[in-house]
């Protein structure tokens, strides 16, 4: 019976000591999926380049397109005193200019316009279309 009263604490402790080492083992394992990286960069000529699907070119986008991705930014807010889509009174001074004018204050910038609006992956055949889109819309 001494022998169990003694070798009890010694259970005990190293039960303790072995709930611990689980706990800590899983709180790692735990932590390492919580701090996983999302994604990965991968360069052209990288082997995992060679999955990469490329997008369908489907064609210029339209006018409307091209207003409602990059546009509507400033000229659905008025941000930076952009006239706004649909504000005929903005819009018809500049409208009398004429588009030739309006095309290229839109794709070389004008006052507070940066070039192309900061559309830099738009054609000059797409932003002539959106400004086509803003005029129309607003006369």
């Amino acid at each position: 019976m001494s022998l169990t009263r003694k070798s009890l604490p010694i259970i005990a402790v190293a039960a303790i000591a072995l709930s611990f080492t689980a706990f800590a083992a899983t709180e790692k394992t735990t932590v390492q999926e919580r701090t996983a990286p999302v994604g990965q960069v991968c360069m052209a000529g990288d082997e995992c380049a060679a999955t990469l699907v490329a997008s369908a070119d489907t064609g210029p986008r339209s006018g409307q397109a091209v207003y409602d991705t990059k546009c509507v930014a400033c000229h659905g807010t008025g941000a930076a005193g952009a006239p706004k889509l649909g504000d005929t009174a903005a819009w018809a001074p500049r409208i009398a200019k004429g588009l030739e004018t309006l095309h290229e204050n839109a794709w070389n910038g004008f006052n507070a316009m940066p070039a192309k609006g900061l559309c830099m992956d738009c054609t000059r055949e797409e932003m002539d279309a959106a400004v086509n889109y803003l005029v129309e819309n607003s006369q």
